[in-house]
């Protein structure tokens, strides 16, 4: 008779995020700043000044043009799971998502809708700010070796 394995619960001493250095911090920002601008507004339209991406692209393709837009604009949650950031933050990202998926599914008017509701830029602000503060809290971080 085999033994079952046993399950453990989650040490409660392990950290809850990577460390992430200043340098790493801006790479990923603006590696995740020209998605949200890819995604939202890379494009202009000339004389009129409305800015459109690929999401708004995207969804003119019947059937798989939202899901690959959805799949993109997710990175950018991913990415703020892997920041660390909040659930109340993955939430509110994730409800910017909802909004955009649910409204640029309905055909021609969704896709006036992803012209002007920028989900991705959206979600980019609130990150920017949660970046900020793990540069705040990185820089408080005092280094014993350079001190004195």
């Amino acid at each position: 008779m085999a033994a079952e394995p046993e399950i453990l619960p989650p040490r409660r001493d392990a950290p809850v995020q990577a460390s992430f250095g200043r340098e790493e911090l801006d790479r990923i920002e603006r590696r995740l700043e020209r998605l949200a601008t890819a995604l939202d507004s890379a494009i202009r339209i000339p004389g009129v000044g409305v800015r459109f991406g690929a999401d708004a692209i995207l969804g003119l393709i019947p059937g798989i043009g939202d899901a690959v837009s959805l799949g993109l604009s997710g990175y950018l949650i991913l990415e703020a799971h892997r920041l660390g950031a909040s659930p109340l933050l993955l939430a509110r990202m994730a409800g910017h998502l909802i909004v955009d998926a649910t409204v640029g599914a309905v055909p021609i008017a969704g896709d006036v809708f992803d012209v002007f509701y920028k989900a991705n830029r959206r979600n980019m602000a609130l990150l920017r700010r949660h970046i900020d503060e793990l540069r705040a809290a990185e820089a408080r971080v005092v280094n014993p070796r350079r001190a004195g």
